[in-house]
């Protein structure tokens, strides 16, 4: 008797109910879908539908294998029990990952169903760890942990927290769980181990590569790419917490424009509605929001604007939304999702119908009115309390569905960007999970603090963002909570912040800046206050004439950058990448943490320590590097001590190229 059946595309397995299929599923890659009892479930979270691709199935009563391409599959349904072990090899026949088995008296299950009264399930997936394998990407971590072998990673969203659960292997392998499941995953020197808290089958997607590129040009294949850059995004962005009326917006816009500094992206952010769930300009402070944004524009800038999904309960819209259906559903106890400035709950971005609703606001009130950009924050959505099983959405329960909302967020705007005639769609979100990148998002790292710890955190999450499939990514330069504009240690730290954001896929200004000032209603209730000044002359003459020098830096590298957003579109290349993704054959770059490539050629390695002027700096080998600050040629291959003055950092070109930095950094 046989426990397979198989297709042209793929090859099942059969035994006490248990159903597990693997599928050929792009270049180089299988999809693996198991369900306890029952049909087969083939719906799928973030993974499009390929071509056919030409596979090779053997099959005999105990054993059957499958190939695409450079990876195989074998299932194994020998030994003492038959539940079946799953090994995974590349085309050298090499091991890349394996299944659990079941230990023999020990009787483990290295797919574990455990059911709910009810139906559904808590699942354990269990592969065997290997010691040597270094372990990469799974989104966006509050550590400047880079290898992320030994470490236990929650898969669910947080402010500052983004959980993209794909990693690419030092092995040659990626691997993508496709589930949206609150969840964890332990990365041990035993076992890896999946854990999904409540779903209702096991999905997960794997693919082999010669190179960390090729694996990435795989998984953003099967989950999309994003769209070309708009041009806006390239250059320098003003922004603060808050600009609170429309003069304040102008005049810093006149500034900037009457010293020459080019700015391409002009924010304004939350608390210009009058209630959260208005999704309007307050008009006692933003009269003709039309003619803000044209005058902007005639500065260079373009106008983006902050929306919340938090829906108030005094909002104008809450009734409506709440009778309709398109808020998310609190499964006990009071109605309060958010309690900020009001009782708040969250419209539900996985209901298409709650999407066309807020965008048709958005629409009618910001859009006609000259905005084209947004700022999609609370996008995780943040919770007062991640009691995420006390939520329900559209899509189900946000136990098994909750890390899908910020892409369907991201969604809702990018089509009715679209079908409004939009062709360029850029949008800033402060979260994301699988296939955001395809819907115009740019992803930030959240209210992180002013402190040398969370900036090393940002360089790490930048880097593992960029091989988790988000190449468009950025960070408040100067962090988000805890700068005071008139500390000497805080401006030392925001001008080497600023100088990493130069060298980031965007580079945004942004601050909840001490001292803040209450600010209040034109009907006397107190609102959201608004920080201290945060433009680039904001902190003295010294530290202007260097964050000026870093955006005129910025403005020589568009072309440089305008070419790394197309290839992140055509290939889904990282933008800032680790120094593995370009030297994969120099064992020394998959240590690097604190430096990286921006694109192919620019090697940065900000100063991350306080009151540091040097730092030690990997040259890796196969190249030559030039010294951009000092225009001296290095043999790669070696460890070197670099200068760097407060205004300036080290920065090192690929055999010479990009020339035209060397002695401008």
């Amino acid at each position: 008797m046989s426990f397979f059946t198989q297709s042209e595309n793929y090859i099942e397995y059969h035994n006490a109910g248990e159903t597990l299929r693997i599928m050929a599923w792009g270049a180089n890659s299988l999809r693996v879908v198991s369900v306890p009892s029952g049909p087969l479930d083939l719906s799928s979270s973030a993974l499009k539908e390929q071509e056919p691709s030409h596979t090779q199935i053997q099959a005999d009563e105990e054993t059957a294998t499958i190939t695409n391409g450079k990876i195989s599959a074998l299932i194994d349904t020998r030994g003492w029990n038959s539940a079946a072990v799953v090994t995974f090899f590349n085309d050298k026949k090499e091991i890349l990952l394996k299944e659990m088995d079941g230990g023999g008296a020990l009787i483990r299950r290295a797919r574990k169903f455990s059911p709910y009264i009810g139906g559904d399930y808590r699942l354990k997936v269990s592969f065997e760890a290997n010691k040597d394998e270094k372990i990469y990407g799974m989104g966006q971590y509050q550590q400047d942990i880079l290898d992320l072998k030994g470490c236990n990673i929650e898969l669910a969203h947080r402010n500052s927290q983004a959980s993209i659960p794909f990693y690419v292997s030092s092995k040659g392998y990626g691997f993508f769980w496709h589930n949206p499941a609150i969840g964890s995953v332990s990365f041990g020197k035993n076992v890896t181990e999946w854990r999904a808290d409540s779903t209702k089958k096991m999905d997960y997607w794997i693919t082999a590569g010669d190179t960390p590129a090729q694996i990435e040009s795989q998984y953003s294949q099967v989950t999309g790419r994003a769209p070309m850059m708009p041009e806006c995004g390239l250059g320098f962005w003003q922004c603060k917490l808050r600009y609170h009326n429309q003069e304040q917006v102008l005049s810093v816009a006149r500034e900037y424009h009457r010293r020459g500094i080019p700015v391409d992206v002009f924010v304004v952010d939350y608390y210009h509605w009058p209630r959260c769930g208005d999704y309007r300009f307050d008009e006692h402070f933003f009269p003709d929001p039309k003619a803000m944004a044209e005058e902007l524009r005639s500065y260079g800038m373009e106008l983006m604007v902050s929306v919340w999904p938090q829906i108030d309960w005094r909002s104008e819209n809450f009734k409506e939304m709440r009778q309709k259906g398109l808020l998310v559903q609190t499964e006990h106890g009071l109605n309060v999702q958010m309690d900020f400035q009001g009782n708040n709950v969250f419209y539900d971005a996985t209901n298409p119908e709650a999407r066309e609703y807020v965008w048709e606001k958005c629409r009618k009130n910001y859009r006609e009115n000259g905005v084209k950009l947004f700022w999609l924050d609370e996008a995780e959505p943040e919770y007062t309390t991640y009691d995420y099983e006390n939520y329900r959405y559209y899509a189900g329960s946000v136990m098994q569905q909750g890390n899908i909302y910020p892409r369907e967020y991201a969604r809702g705007f990018y089509e009715g960007q679209k079908a409004a005639g939009q062709e360029d769609v850029l949008n800033l979100v402060r979260c994301a999970w699988a296939g955001s990148q395809q819907y115009g998002a740019l992803i930030w790292s959240g209210d992180i603090h002013s402190t040398y710890q969370d900036f090393r955190n940002q360089i790490v999450a930048g880097l593992q963002m960029g091989l988790s499939g988000i190449p468009w990514w950025t960070t408040d330069i100067g962090g988000f909570h805890g700068g005071n504009i008139y500390d000497k240690d805080f401006q030392e730290l925001l001008i080497r912040w600023f100088q990493f954001g130069a060298f980031c896929p965007v580079m945004r200004l942004h601050g909840n800046r001490l001292p803040r000032t209450p600010l209040y209603k034109a009907d006397g209730e107190e609102t959201e206050g608004t920080g201290a000044d945060n433009e680039i002359w904001s902190y003295g003459e010294e530290n202007y004439q260097i964050m000026k020098k870093f955006i005129e830096i910025r403005e020589m590298m568009r072309d440089y950058t305008r070419s790394l957003m197309a290839e992140a579109h055509e290939t889904g290349a990282p933008v800032m990448r680790t120094m593995f993704y370009e030297f994969p054959e120099d064992l020394n770059t998959w240590e690097l943490d604190t430096q990286y490539m921006y694109g192919p050629d620019i090697l940065a390695a900000p100063i991350v320590e306080p009151h540091a002027f040097r730092r030690k700096v990997y040259l890796p080998e196969g190249s030559t590097w030039t010294n951009a600050h000092t225009g001296e040629i290095l043999e790669g291959g070696q460890w070197i001590e670099a200068e760097a003055s407060m205004d300036t950092l080290p920065v090192f070109l690929r055999d010479g190229r990009q020339e035209y930095l060397i002695k401008n950094i």
